[in-house]
């Protein structure tokens, strides 16, 4: 690995790629859930509610895979403590945290407990 690898301009390259992935990816794995929501006749608020909670897990584990592929699983760290570095700007959307398998578990756990609540008890 060179450093060129581990430089600002390829970390820049390999976040614009993940938010040019990031809307395309959320709407290809939104689909199931909304498709779901409307045969099940869940309101339409909840359904994108939920569909993008549901879609966010899996758009990350997408564009982890990016960076992991760019980087190699022993530098990517680099590209994490990168972003941190520039909460605002670059780093706005891919937190660290949003990698973590439990979290992202926990996110898909909660748009399928959503669904759950509004199919069976409504809210309102």
């Amino acid at each position: 690995m060179t450093n060129s690898e581990l430089s600002e301009k390829n970390f820049k390259r390999i976040s614009f790629l993940n938010w040019a992935m990031s809307l395309p990816l959320i709407i290809l794995f939104a689909w199931p859930y909304l498709y779901i929501c409307g045969f099940l006749s869940v309101k339409e608020t909840v359904a994108y509610l939920g569909s993008i909670i549901f879609s966010i897990p899996f758009m990350t584990t997408i564009l982890h895979g990016n960076v992991t592929t760019a980087l190699g699983s022993a530098h990517r760290h680099h590209y994490y403590n990168w972003l941190c570095e520039k909460p605002v700007t670059f780093g706005l959307f891919f937190s660290p945290l949003f990698m973590k398998t439990r979290f992202r578990l926990v996110m898909v756990l909660i748009s399928l407990v959503l669904l759950a609540i509004e199919y069976f008890i409504g809210f309102g």
